[in-house]
């Protein structure tokens, strides 16, 4: 018998956000008797970081105009919670969803617009600020947010949440690709990289290439830590602002999930996260509903008992899973709960 469930997924990139997902698992699990359904949509400091905090601990949005990754104005939102934390997302300022396929300049968007973007939380009262650095255009090493920030942040202190546990200098190499680098342009944007480490040792008598997660936005993550950030998981920093452990206490069934499972789904993100946490709490019962599960990911049962359900798998083709990826979540949640009885 299911008491109290907790639907609390990451988005499925493309088809669902982390909101409309837990909305619909929290339908199917009310349709078969579950009265008291937590919805908790995550994020692991990624894009959809500031609509998963606003959601669950409610707050103020506020729109600032910055530099766009490419110098561009861009209207930037950021949040300002009841107790002066504010939440700024990098992508917004600086991401690759600001940028055309026909525009990509690896080698010449900055960063300039997220520093704007924490001056103006500063500026804007935050006795606390979260960056969430996900999604990110750039590999100019946060130098172009340091220097808009004049390579301070005051007497506020500021959190990066950072999904990725890259060093500095492995920035390019590892998602200069992703962001359009041919291999030429990622050879260059290493080498810009340690020239930028070199500023940071040489002005701050930092080195940014210790760090675990420098890398993170390529580079930013050092960035800001180099001049007093503290980089963070960022499942961890969210978990902790929306309450995850509390909501998890008189939980029978915790359902997380994600666009795709693989086994980097266990390594500082979402799904990983909450199995771990409602592991640690003793929740009777944990499921991840996923759009595709990889061969790898399937052996998930290493973790404990752990239902599965890819929503691949309820059609004939792939892409049904996403034109009906909600009908297809609630099904899922549905046989969940009536296989736990």
């Amino acid at each position: 018998m299911i008491g109290t469930a907790v639907a609390c997924p990451d988005k499925f990139r493309g088809t669902l956000s982390a909101a409309e997902a837990a909305a619909a698992i929290a339908r199917g699990l009310r349709s078969v008797g579950v009265e008291h359904v937590i919805e908790l949509p995550l994020a692991d400091g990624g894009e959809g970081t500031l609509d998963v905090i606003l959601a669950a601990r409610g707050g103020a949005r506020r729109t600032t105009t910055v530099a766009g990754p490419l110098g561009d104005p861009v209207d930037a939102e950021w949040a300002i919670l009841g107790d002066g934390t504010a939440i700024v997302e990098m992508a917004r300022a600086s991401g690759r969803a600001l940028v055309a396929a026909d525009r990509r300049d690896p080698l010449g968007v900055s960063t300039r617009g997220t520093g704007e973007l924490i001056a103006a939380a500063i500026r804007g009262g935050a006795t606390r600020v979260v960056v969430g650095v996900g999604g990110s255009a750039t590999t100019d090493g946060g130098l172009a947010a340091v220097q808009a920030l004049d390579w301070s942040f005051g007497a506020v202190p500021v959190t990066v949440a950072c999904d990725v546990r890259s060093a500095f200098l492995d920035a390019a190499v590892i998602f200069g690709p992703q962001k359009g680098a041919s291999p030429a342009q990622v050879a260059l944007l290493t080498r810009r990289l340690s020239q930028v480490a070199a500023v940071y040792r040489d002005r701050l008598g930092v080195d940014v290439t210790e760090w675990e997660g420098g890398g993170a936005a390529g580079g930013l993550a050092g960035g800001l830590a180099a001049i007093g950030a503290t980089i963070e998981p960022g499942f961890d920093v969210v978990a902790e602002i929306v309450g995850l452990e509390a909501a998890f206490e008189s939980a029978d069934l915790v359902i997380t999930g994600e666009g795709k499972l693989d086994r980097t789904s266990f390594d500082g993100k979402v799904v990983g996260g909450v199995l771990d946490v409602a592991g640690d709490l003793g929740v009777a019962h944990r499921a991840v509903i996923a759009g595709q599960v990889s061969d790898d990911a399937r052996e998930i049962s290493v973790l404990g008992n752990v239902t599965v359900l890819a929503l691949t798998d309820r059609v004939w083709q792939g892409g049904e899973a996403f034109a009906r990826a909600a009908l297809l979540v609630e099904e899922s949640a549905v046989e969940i709960a009536r296989t736990i009885g």
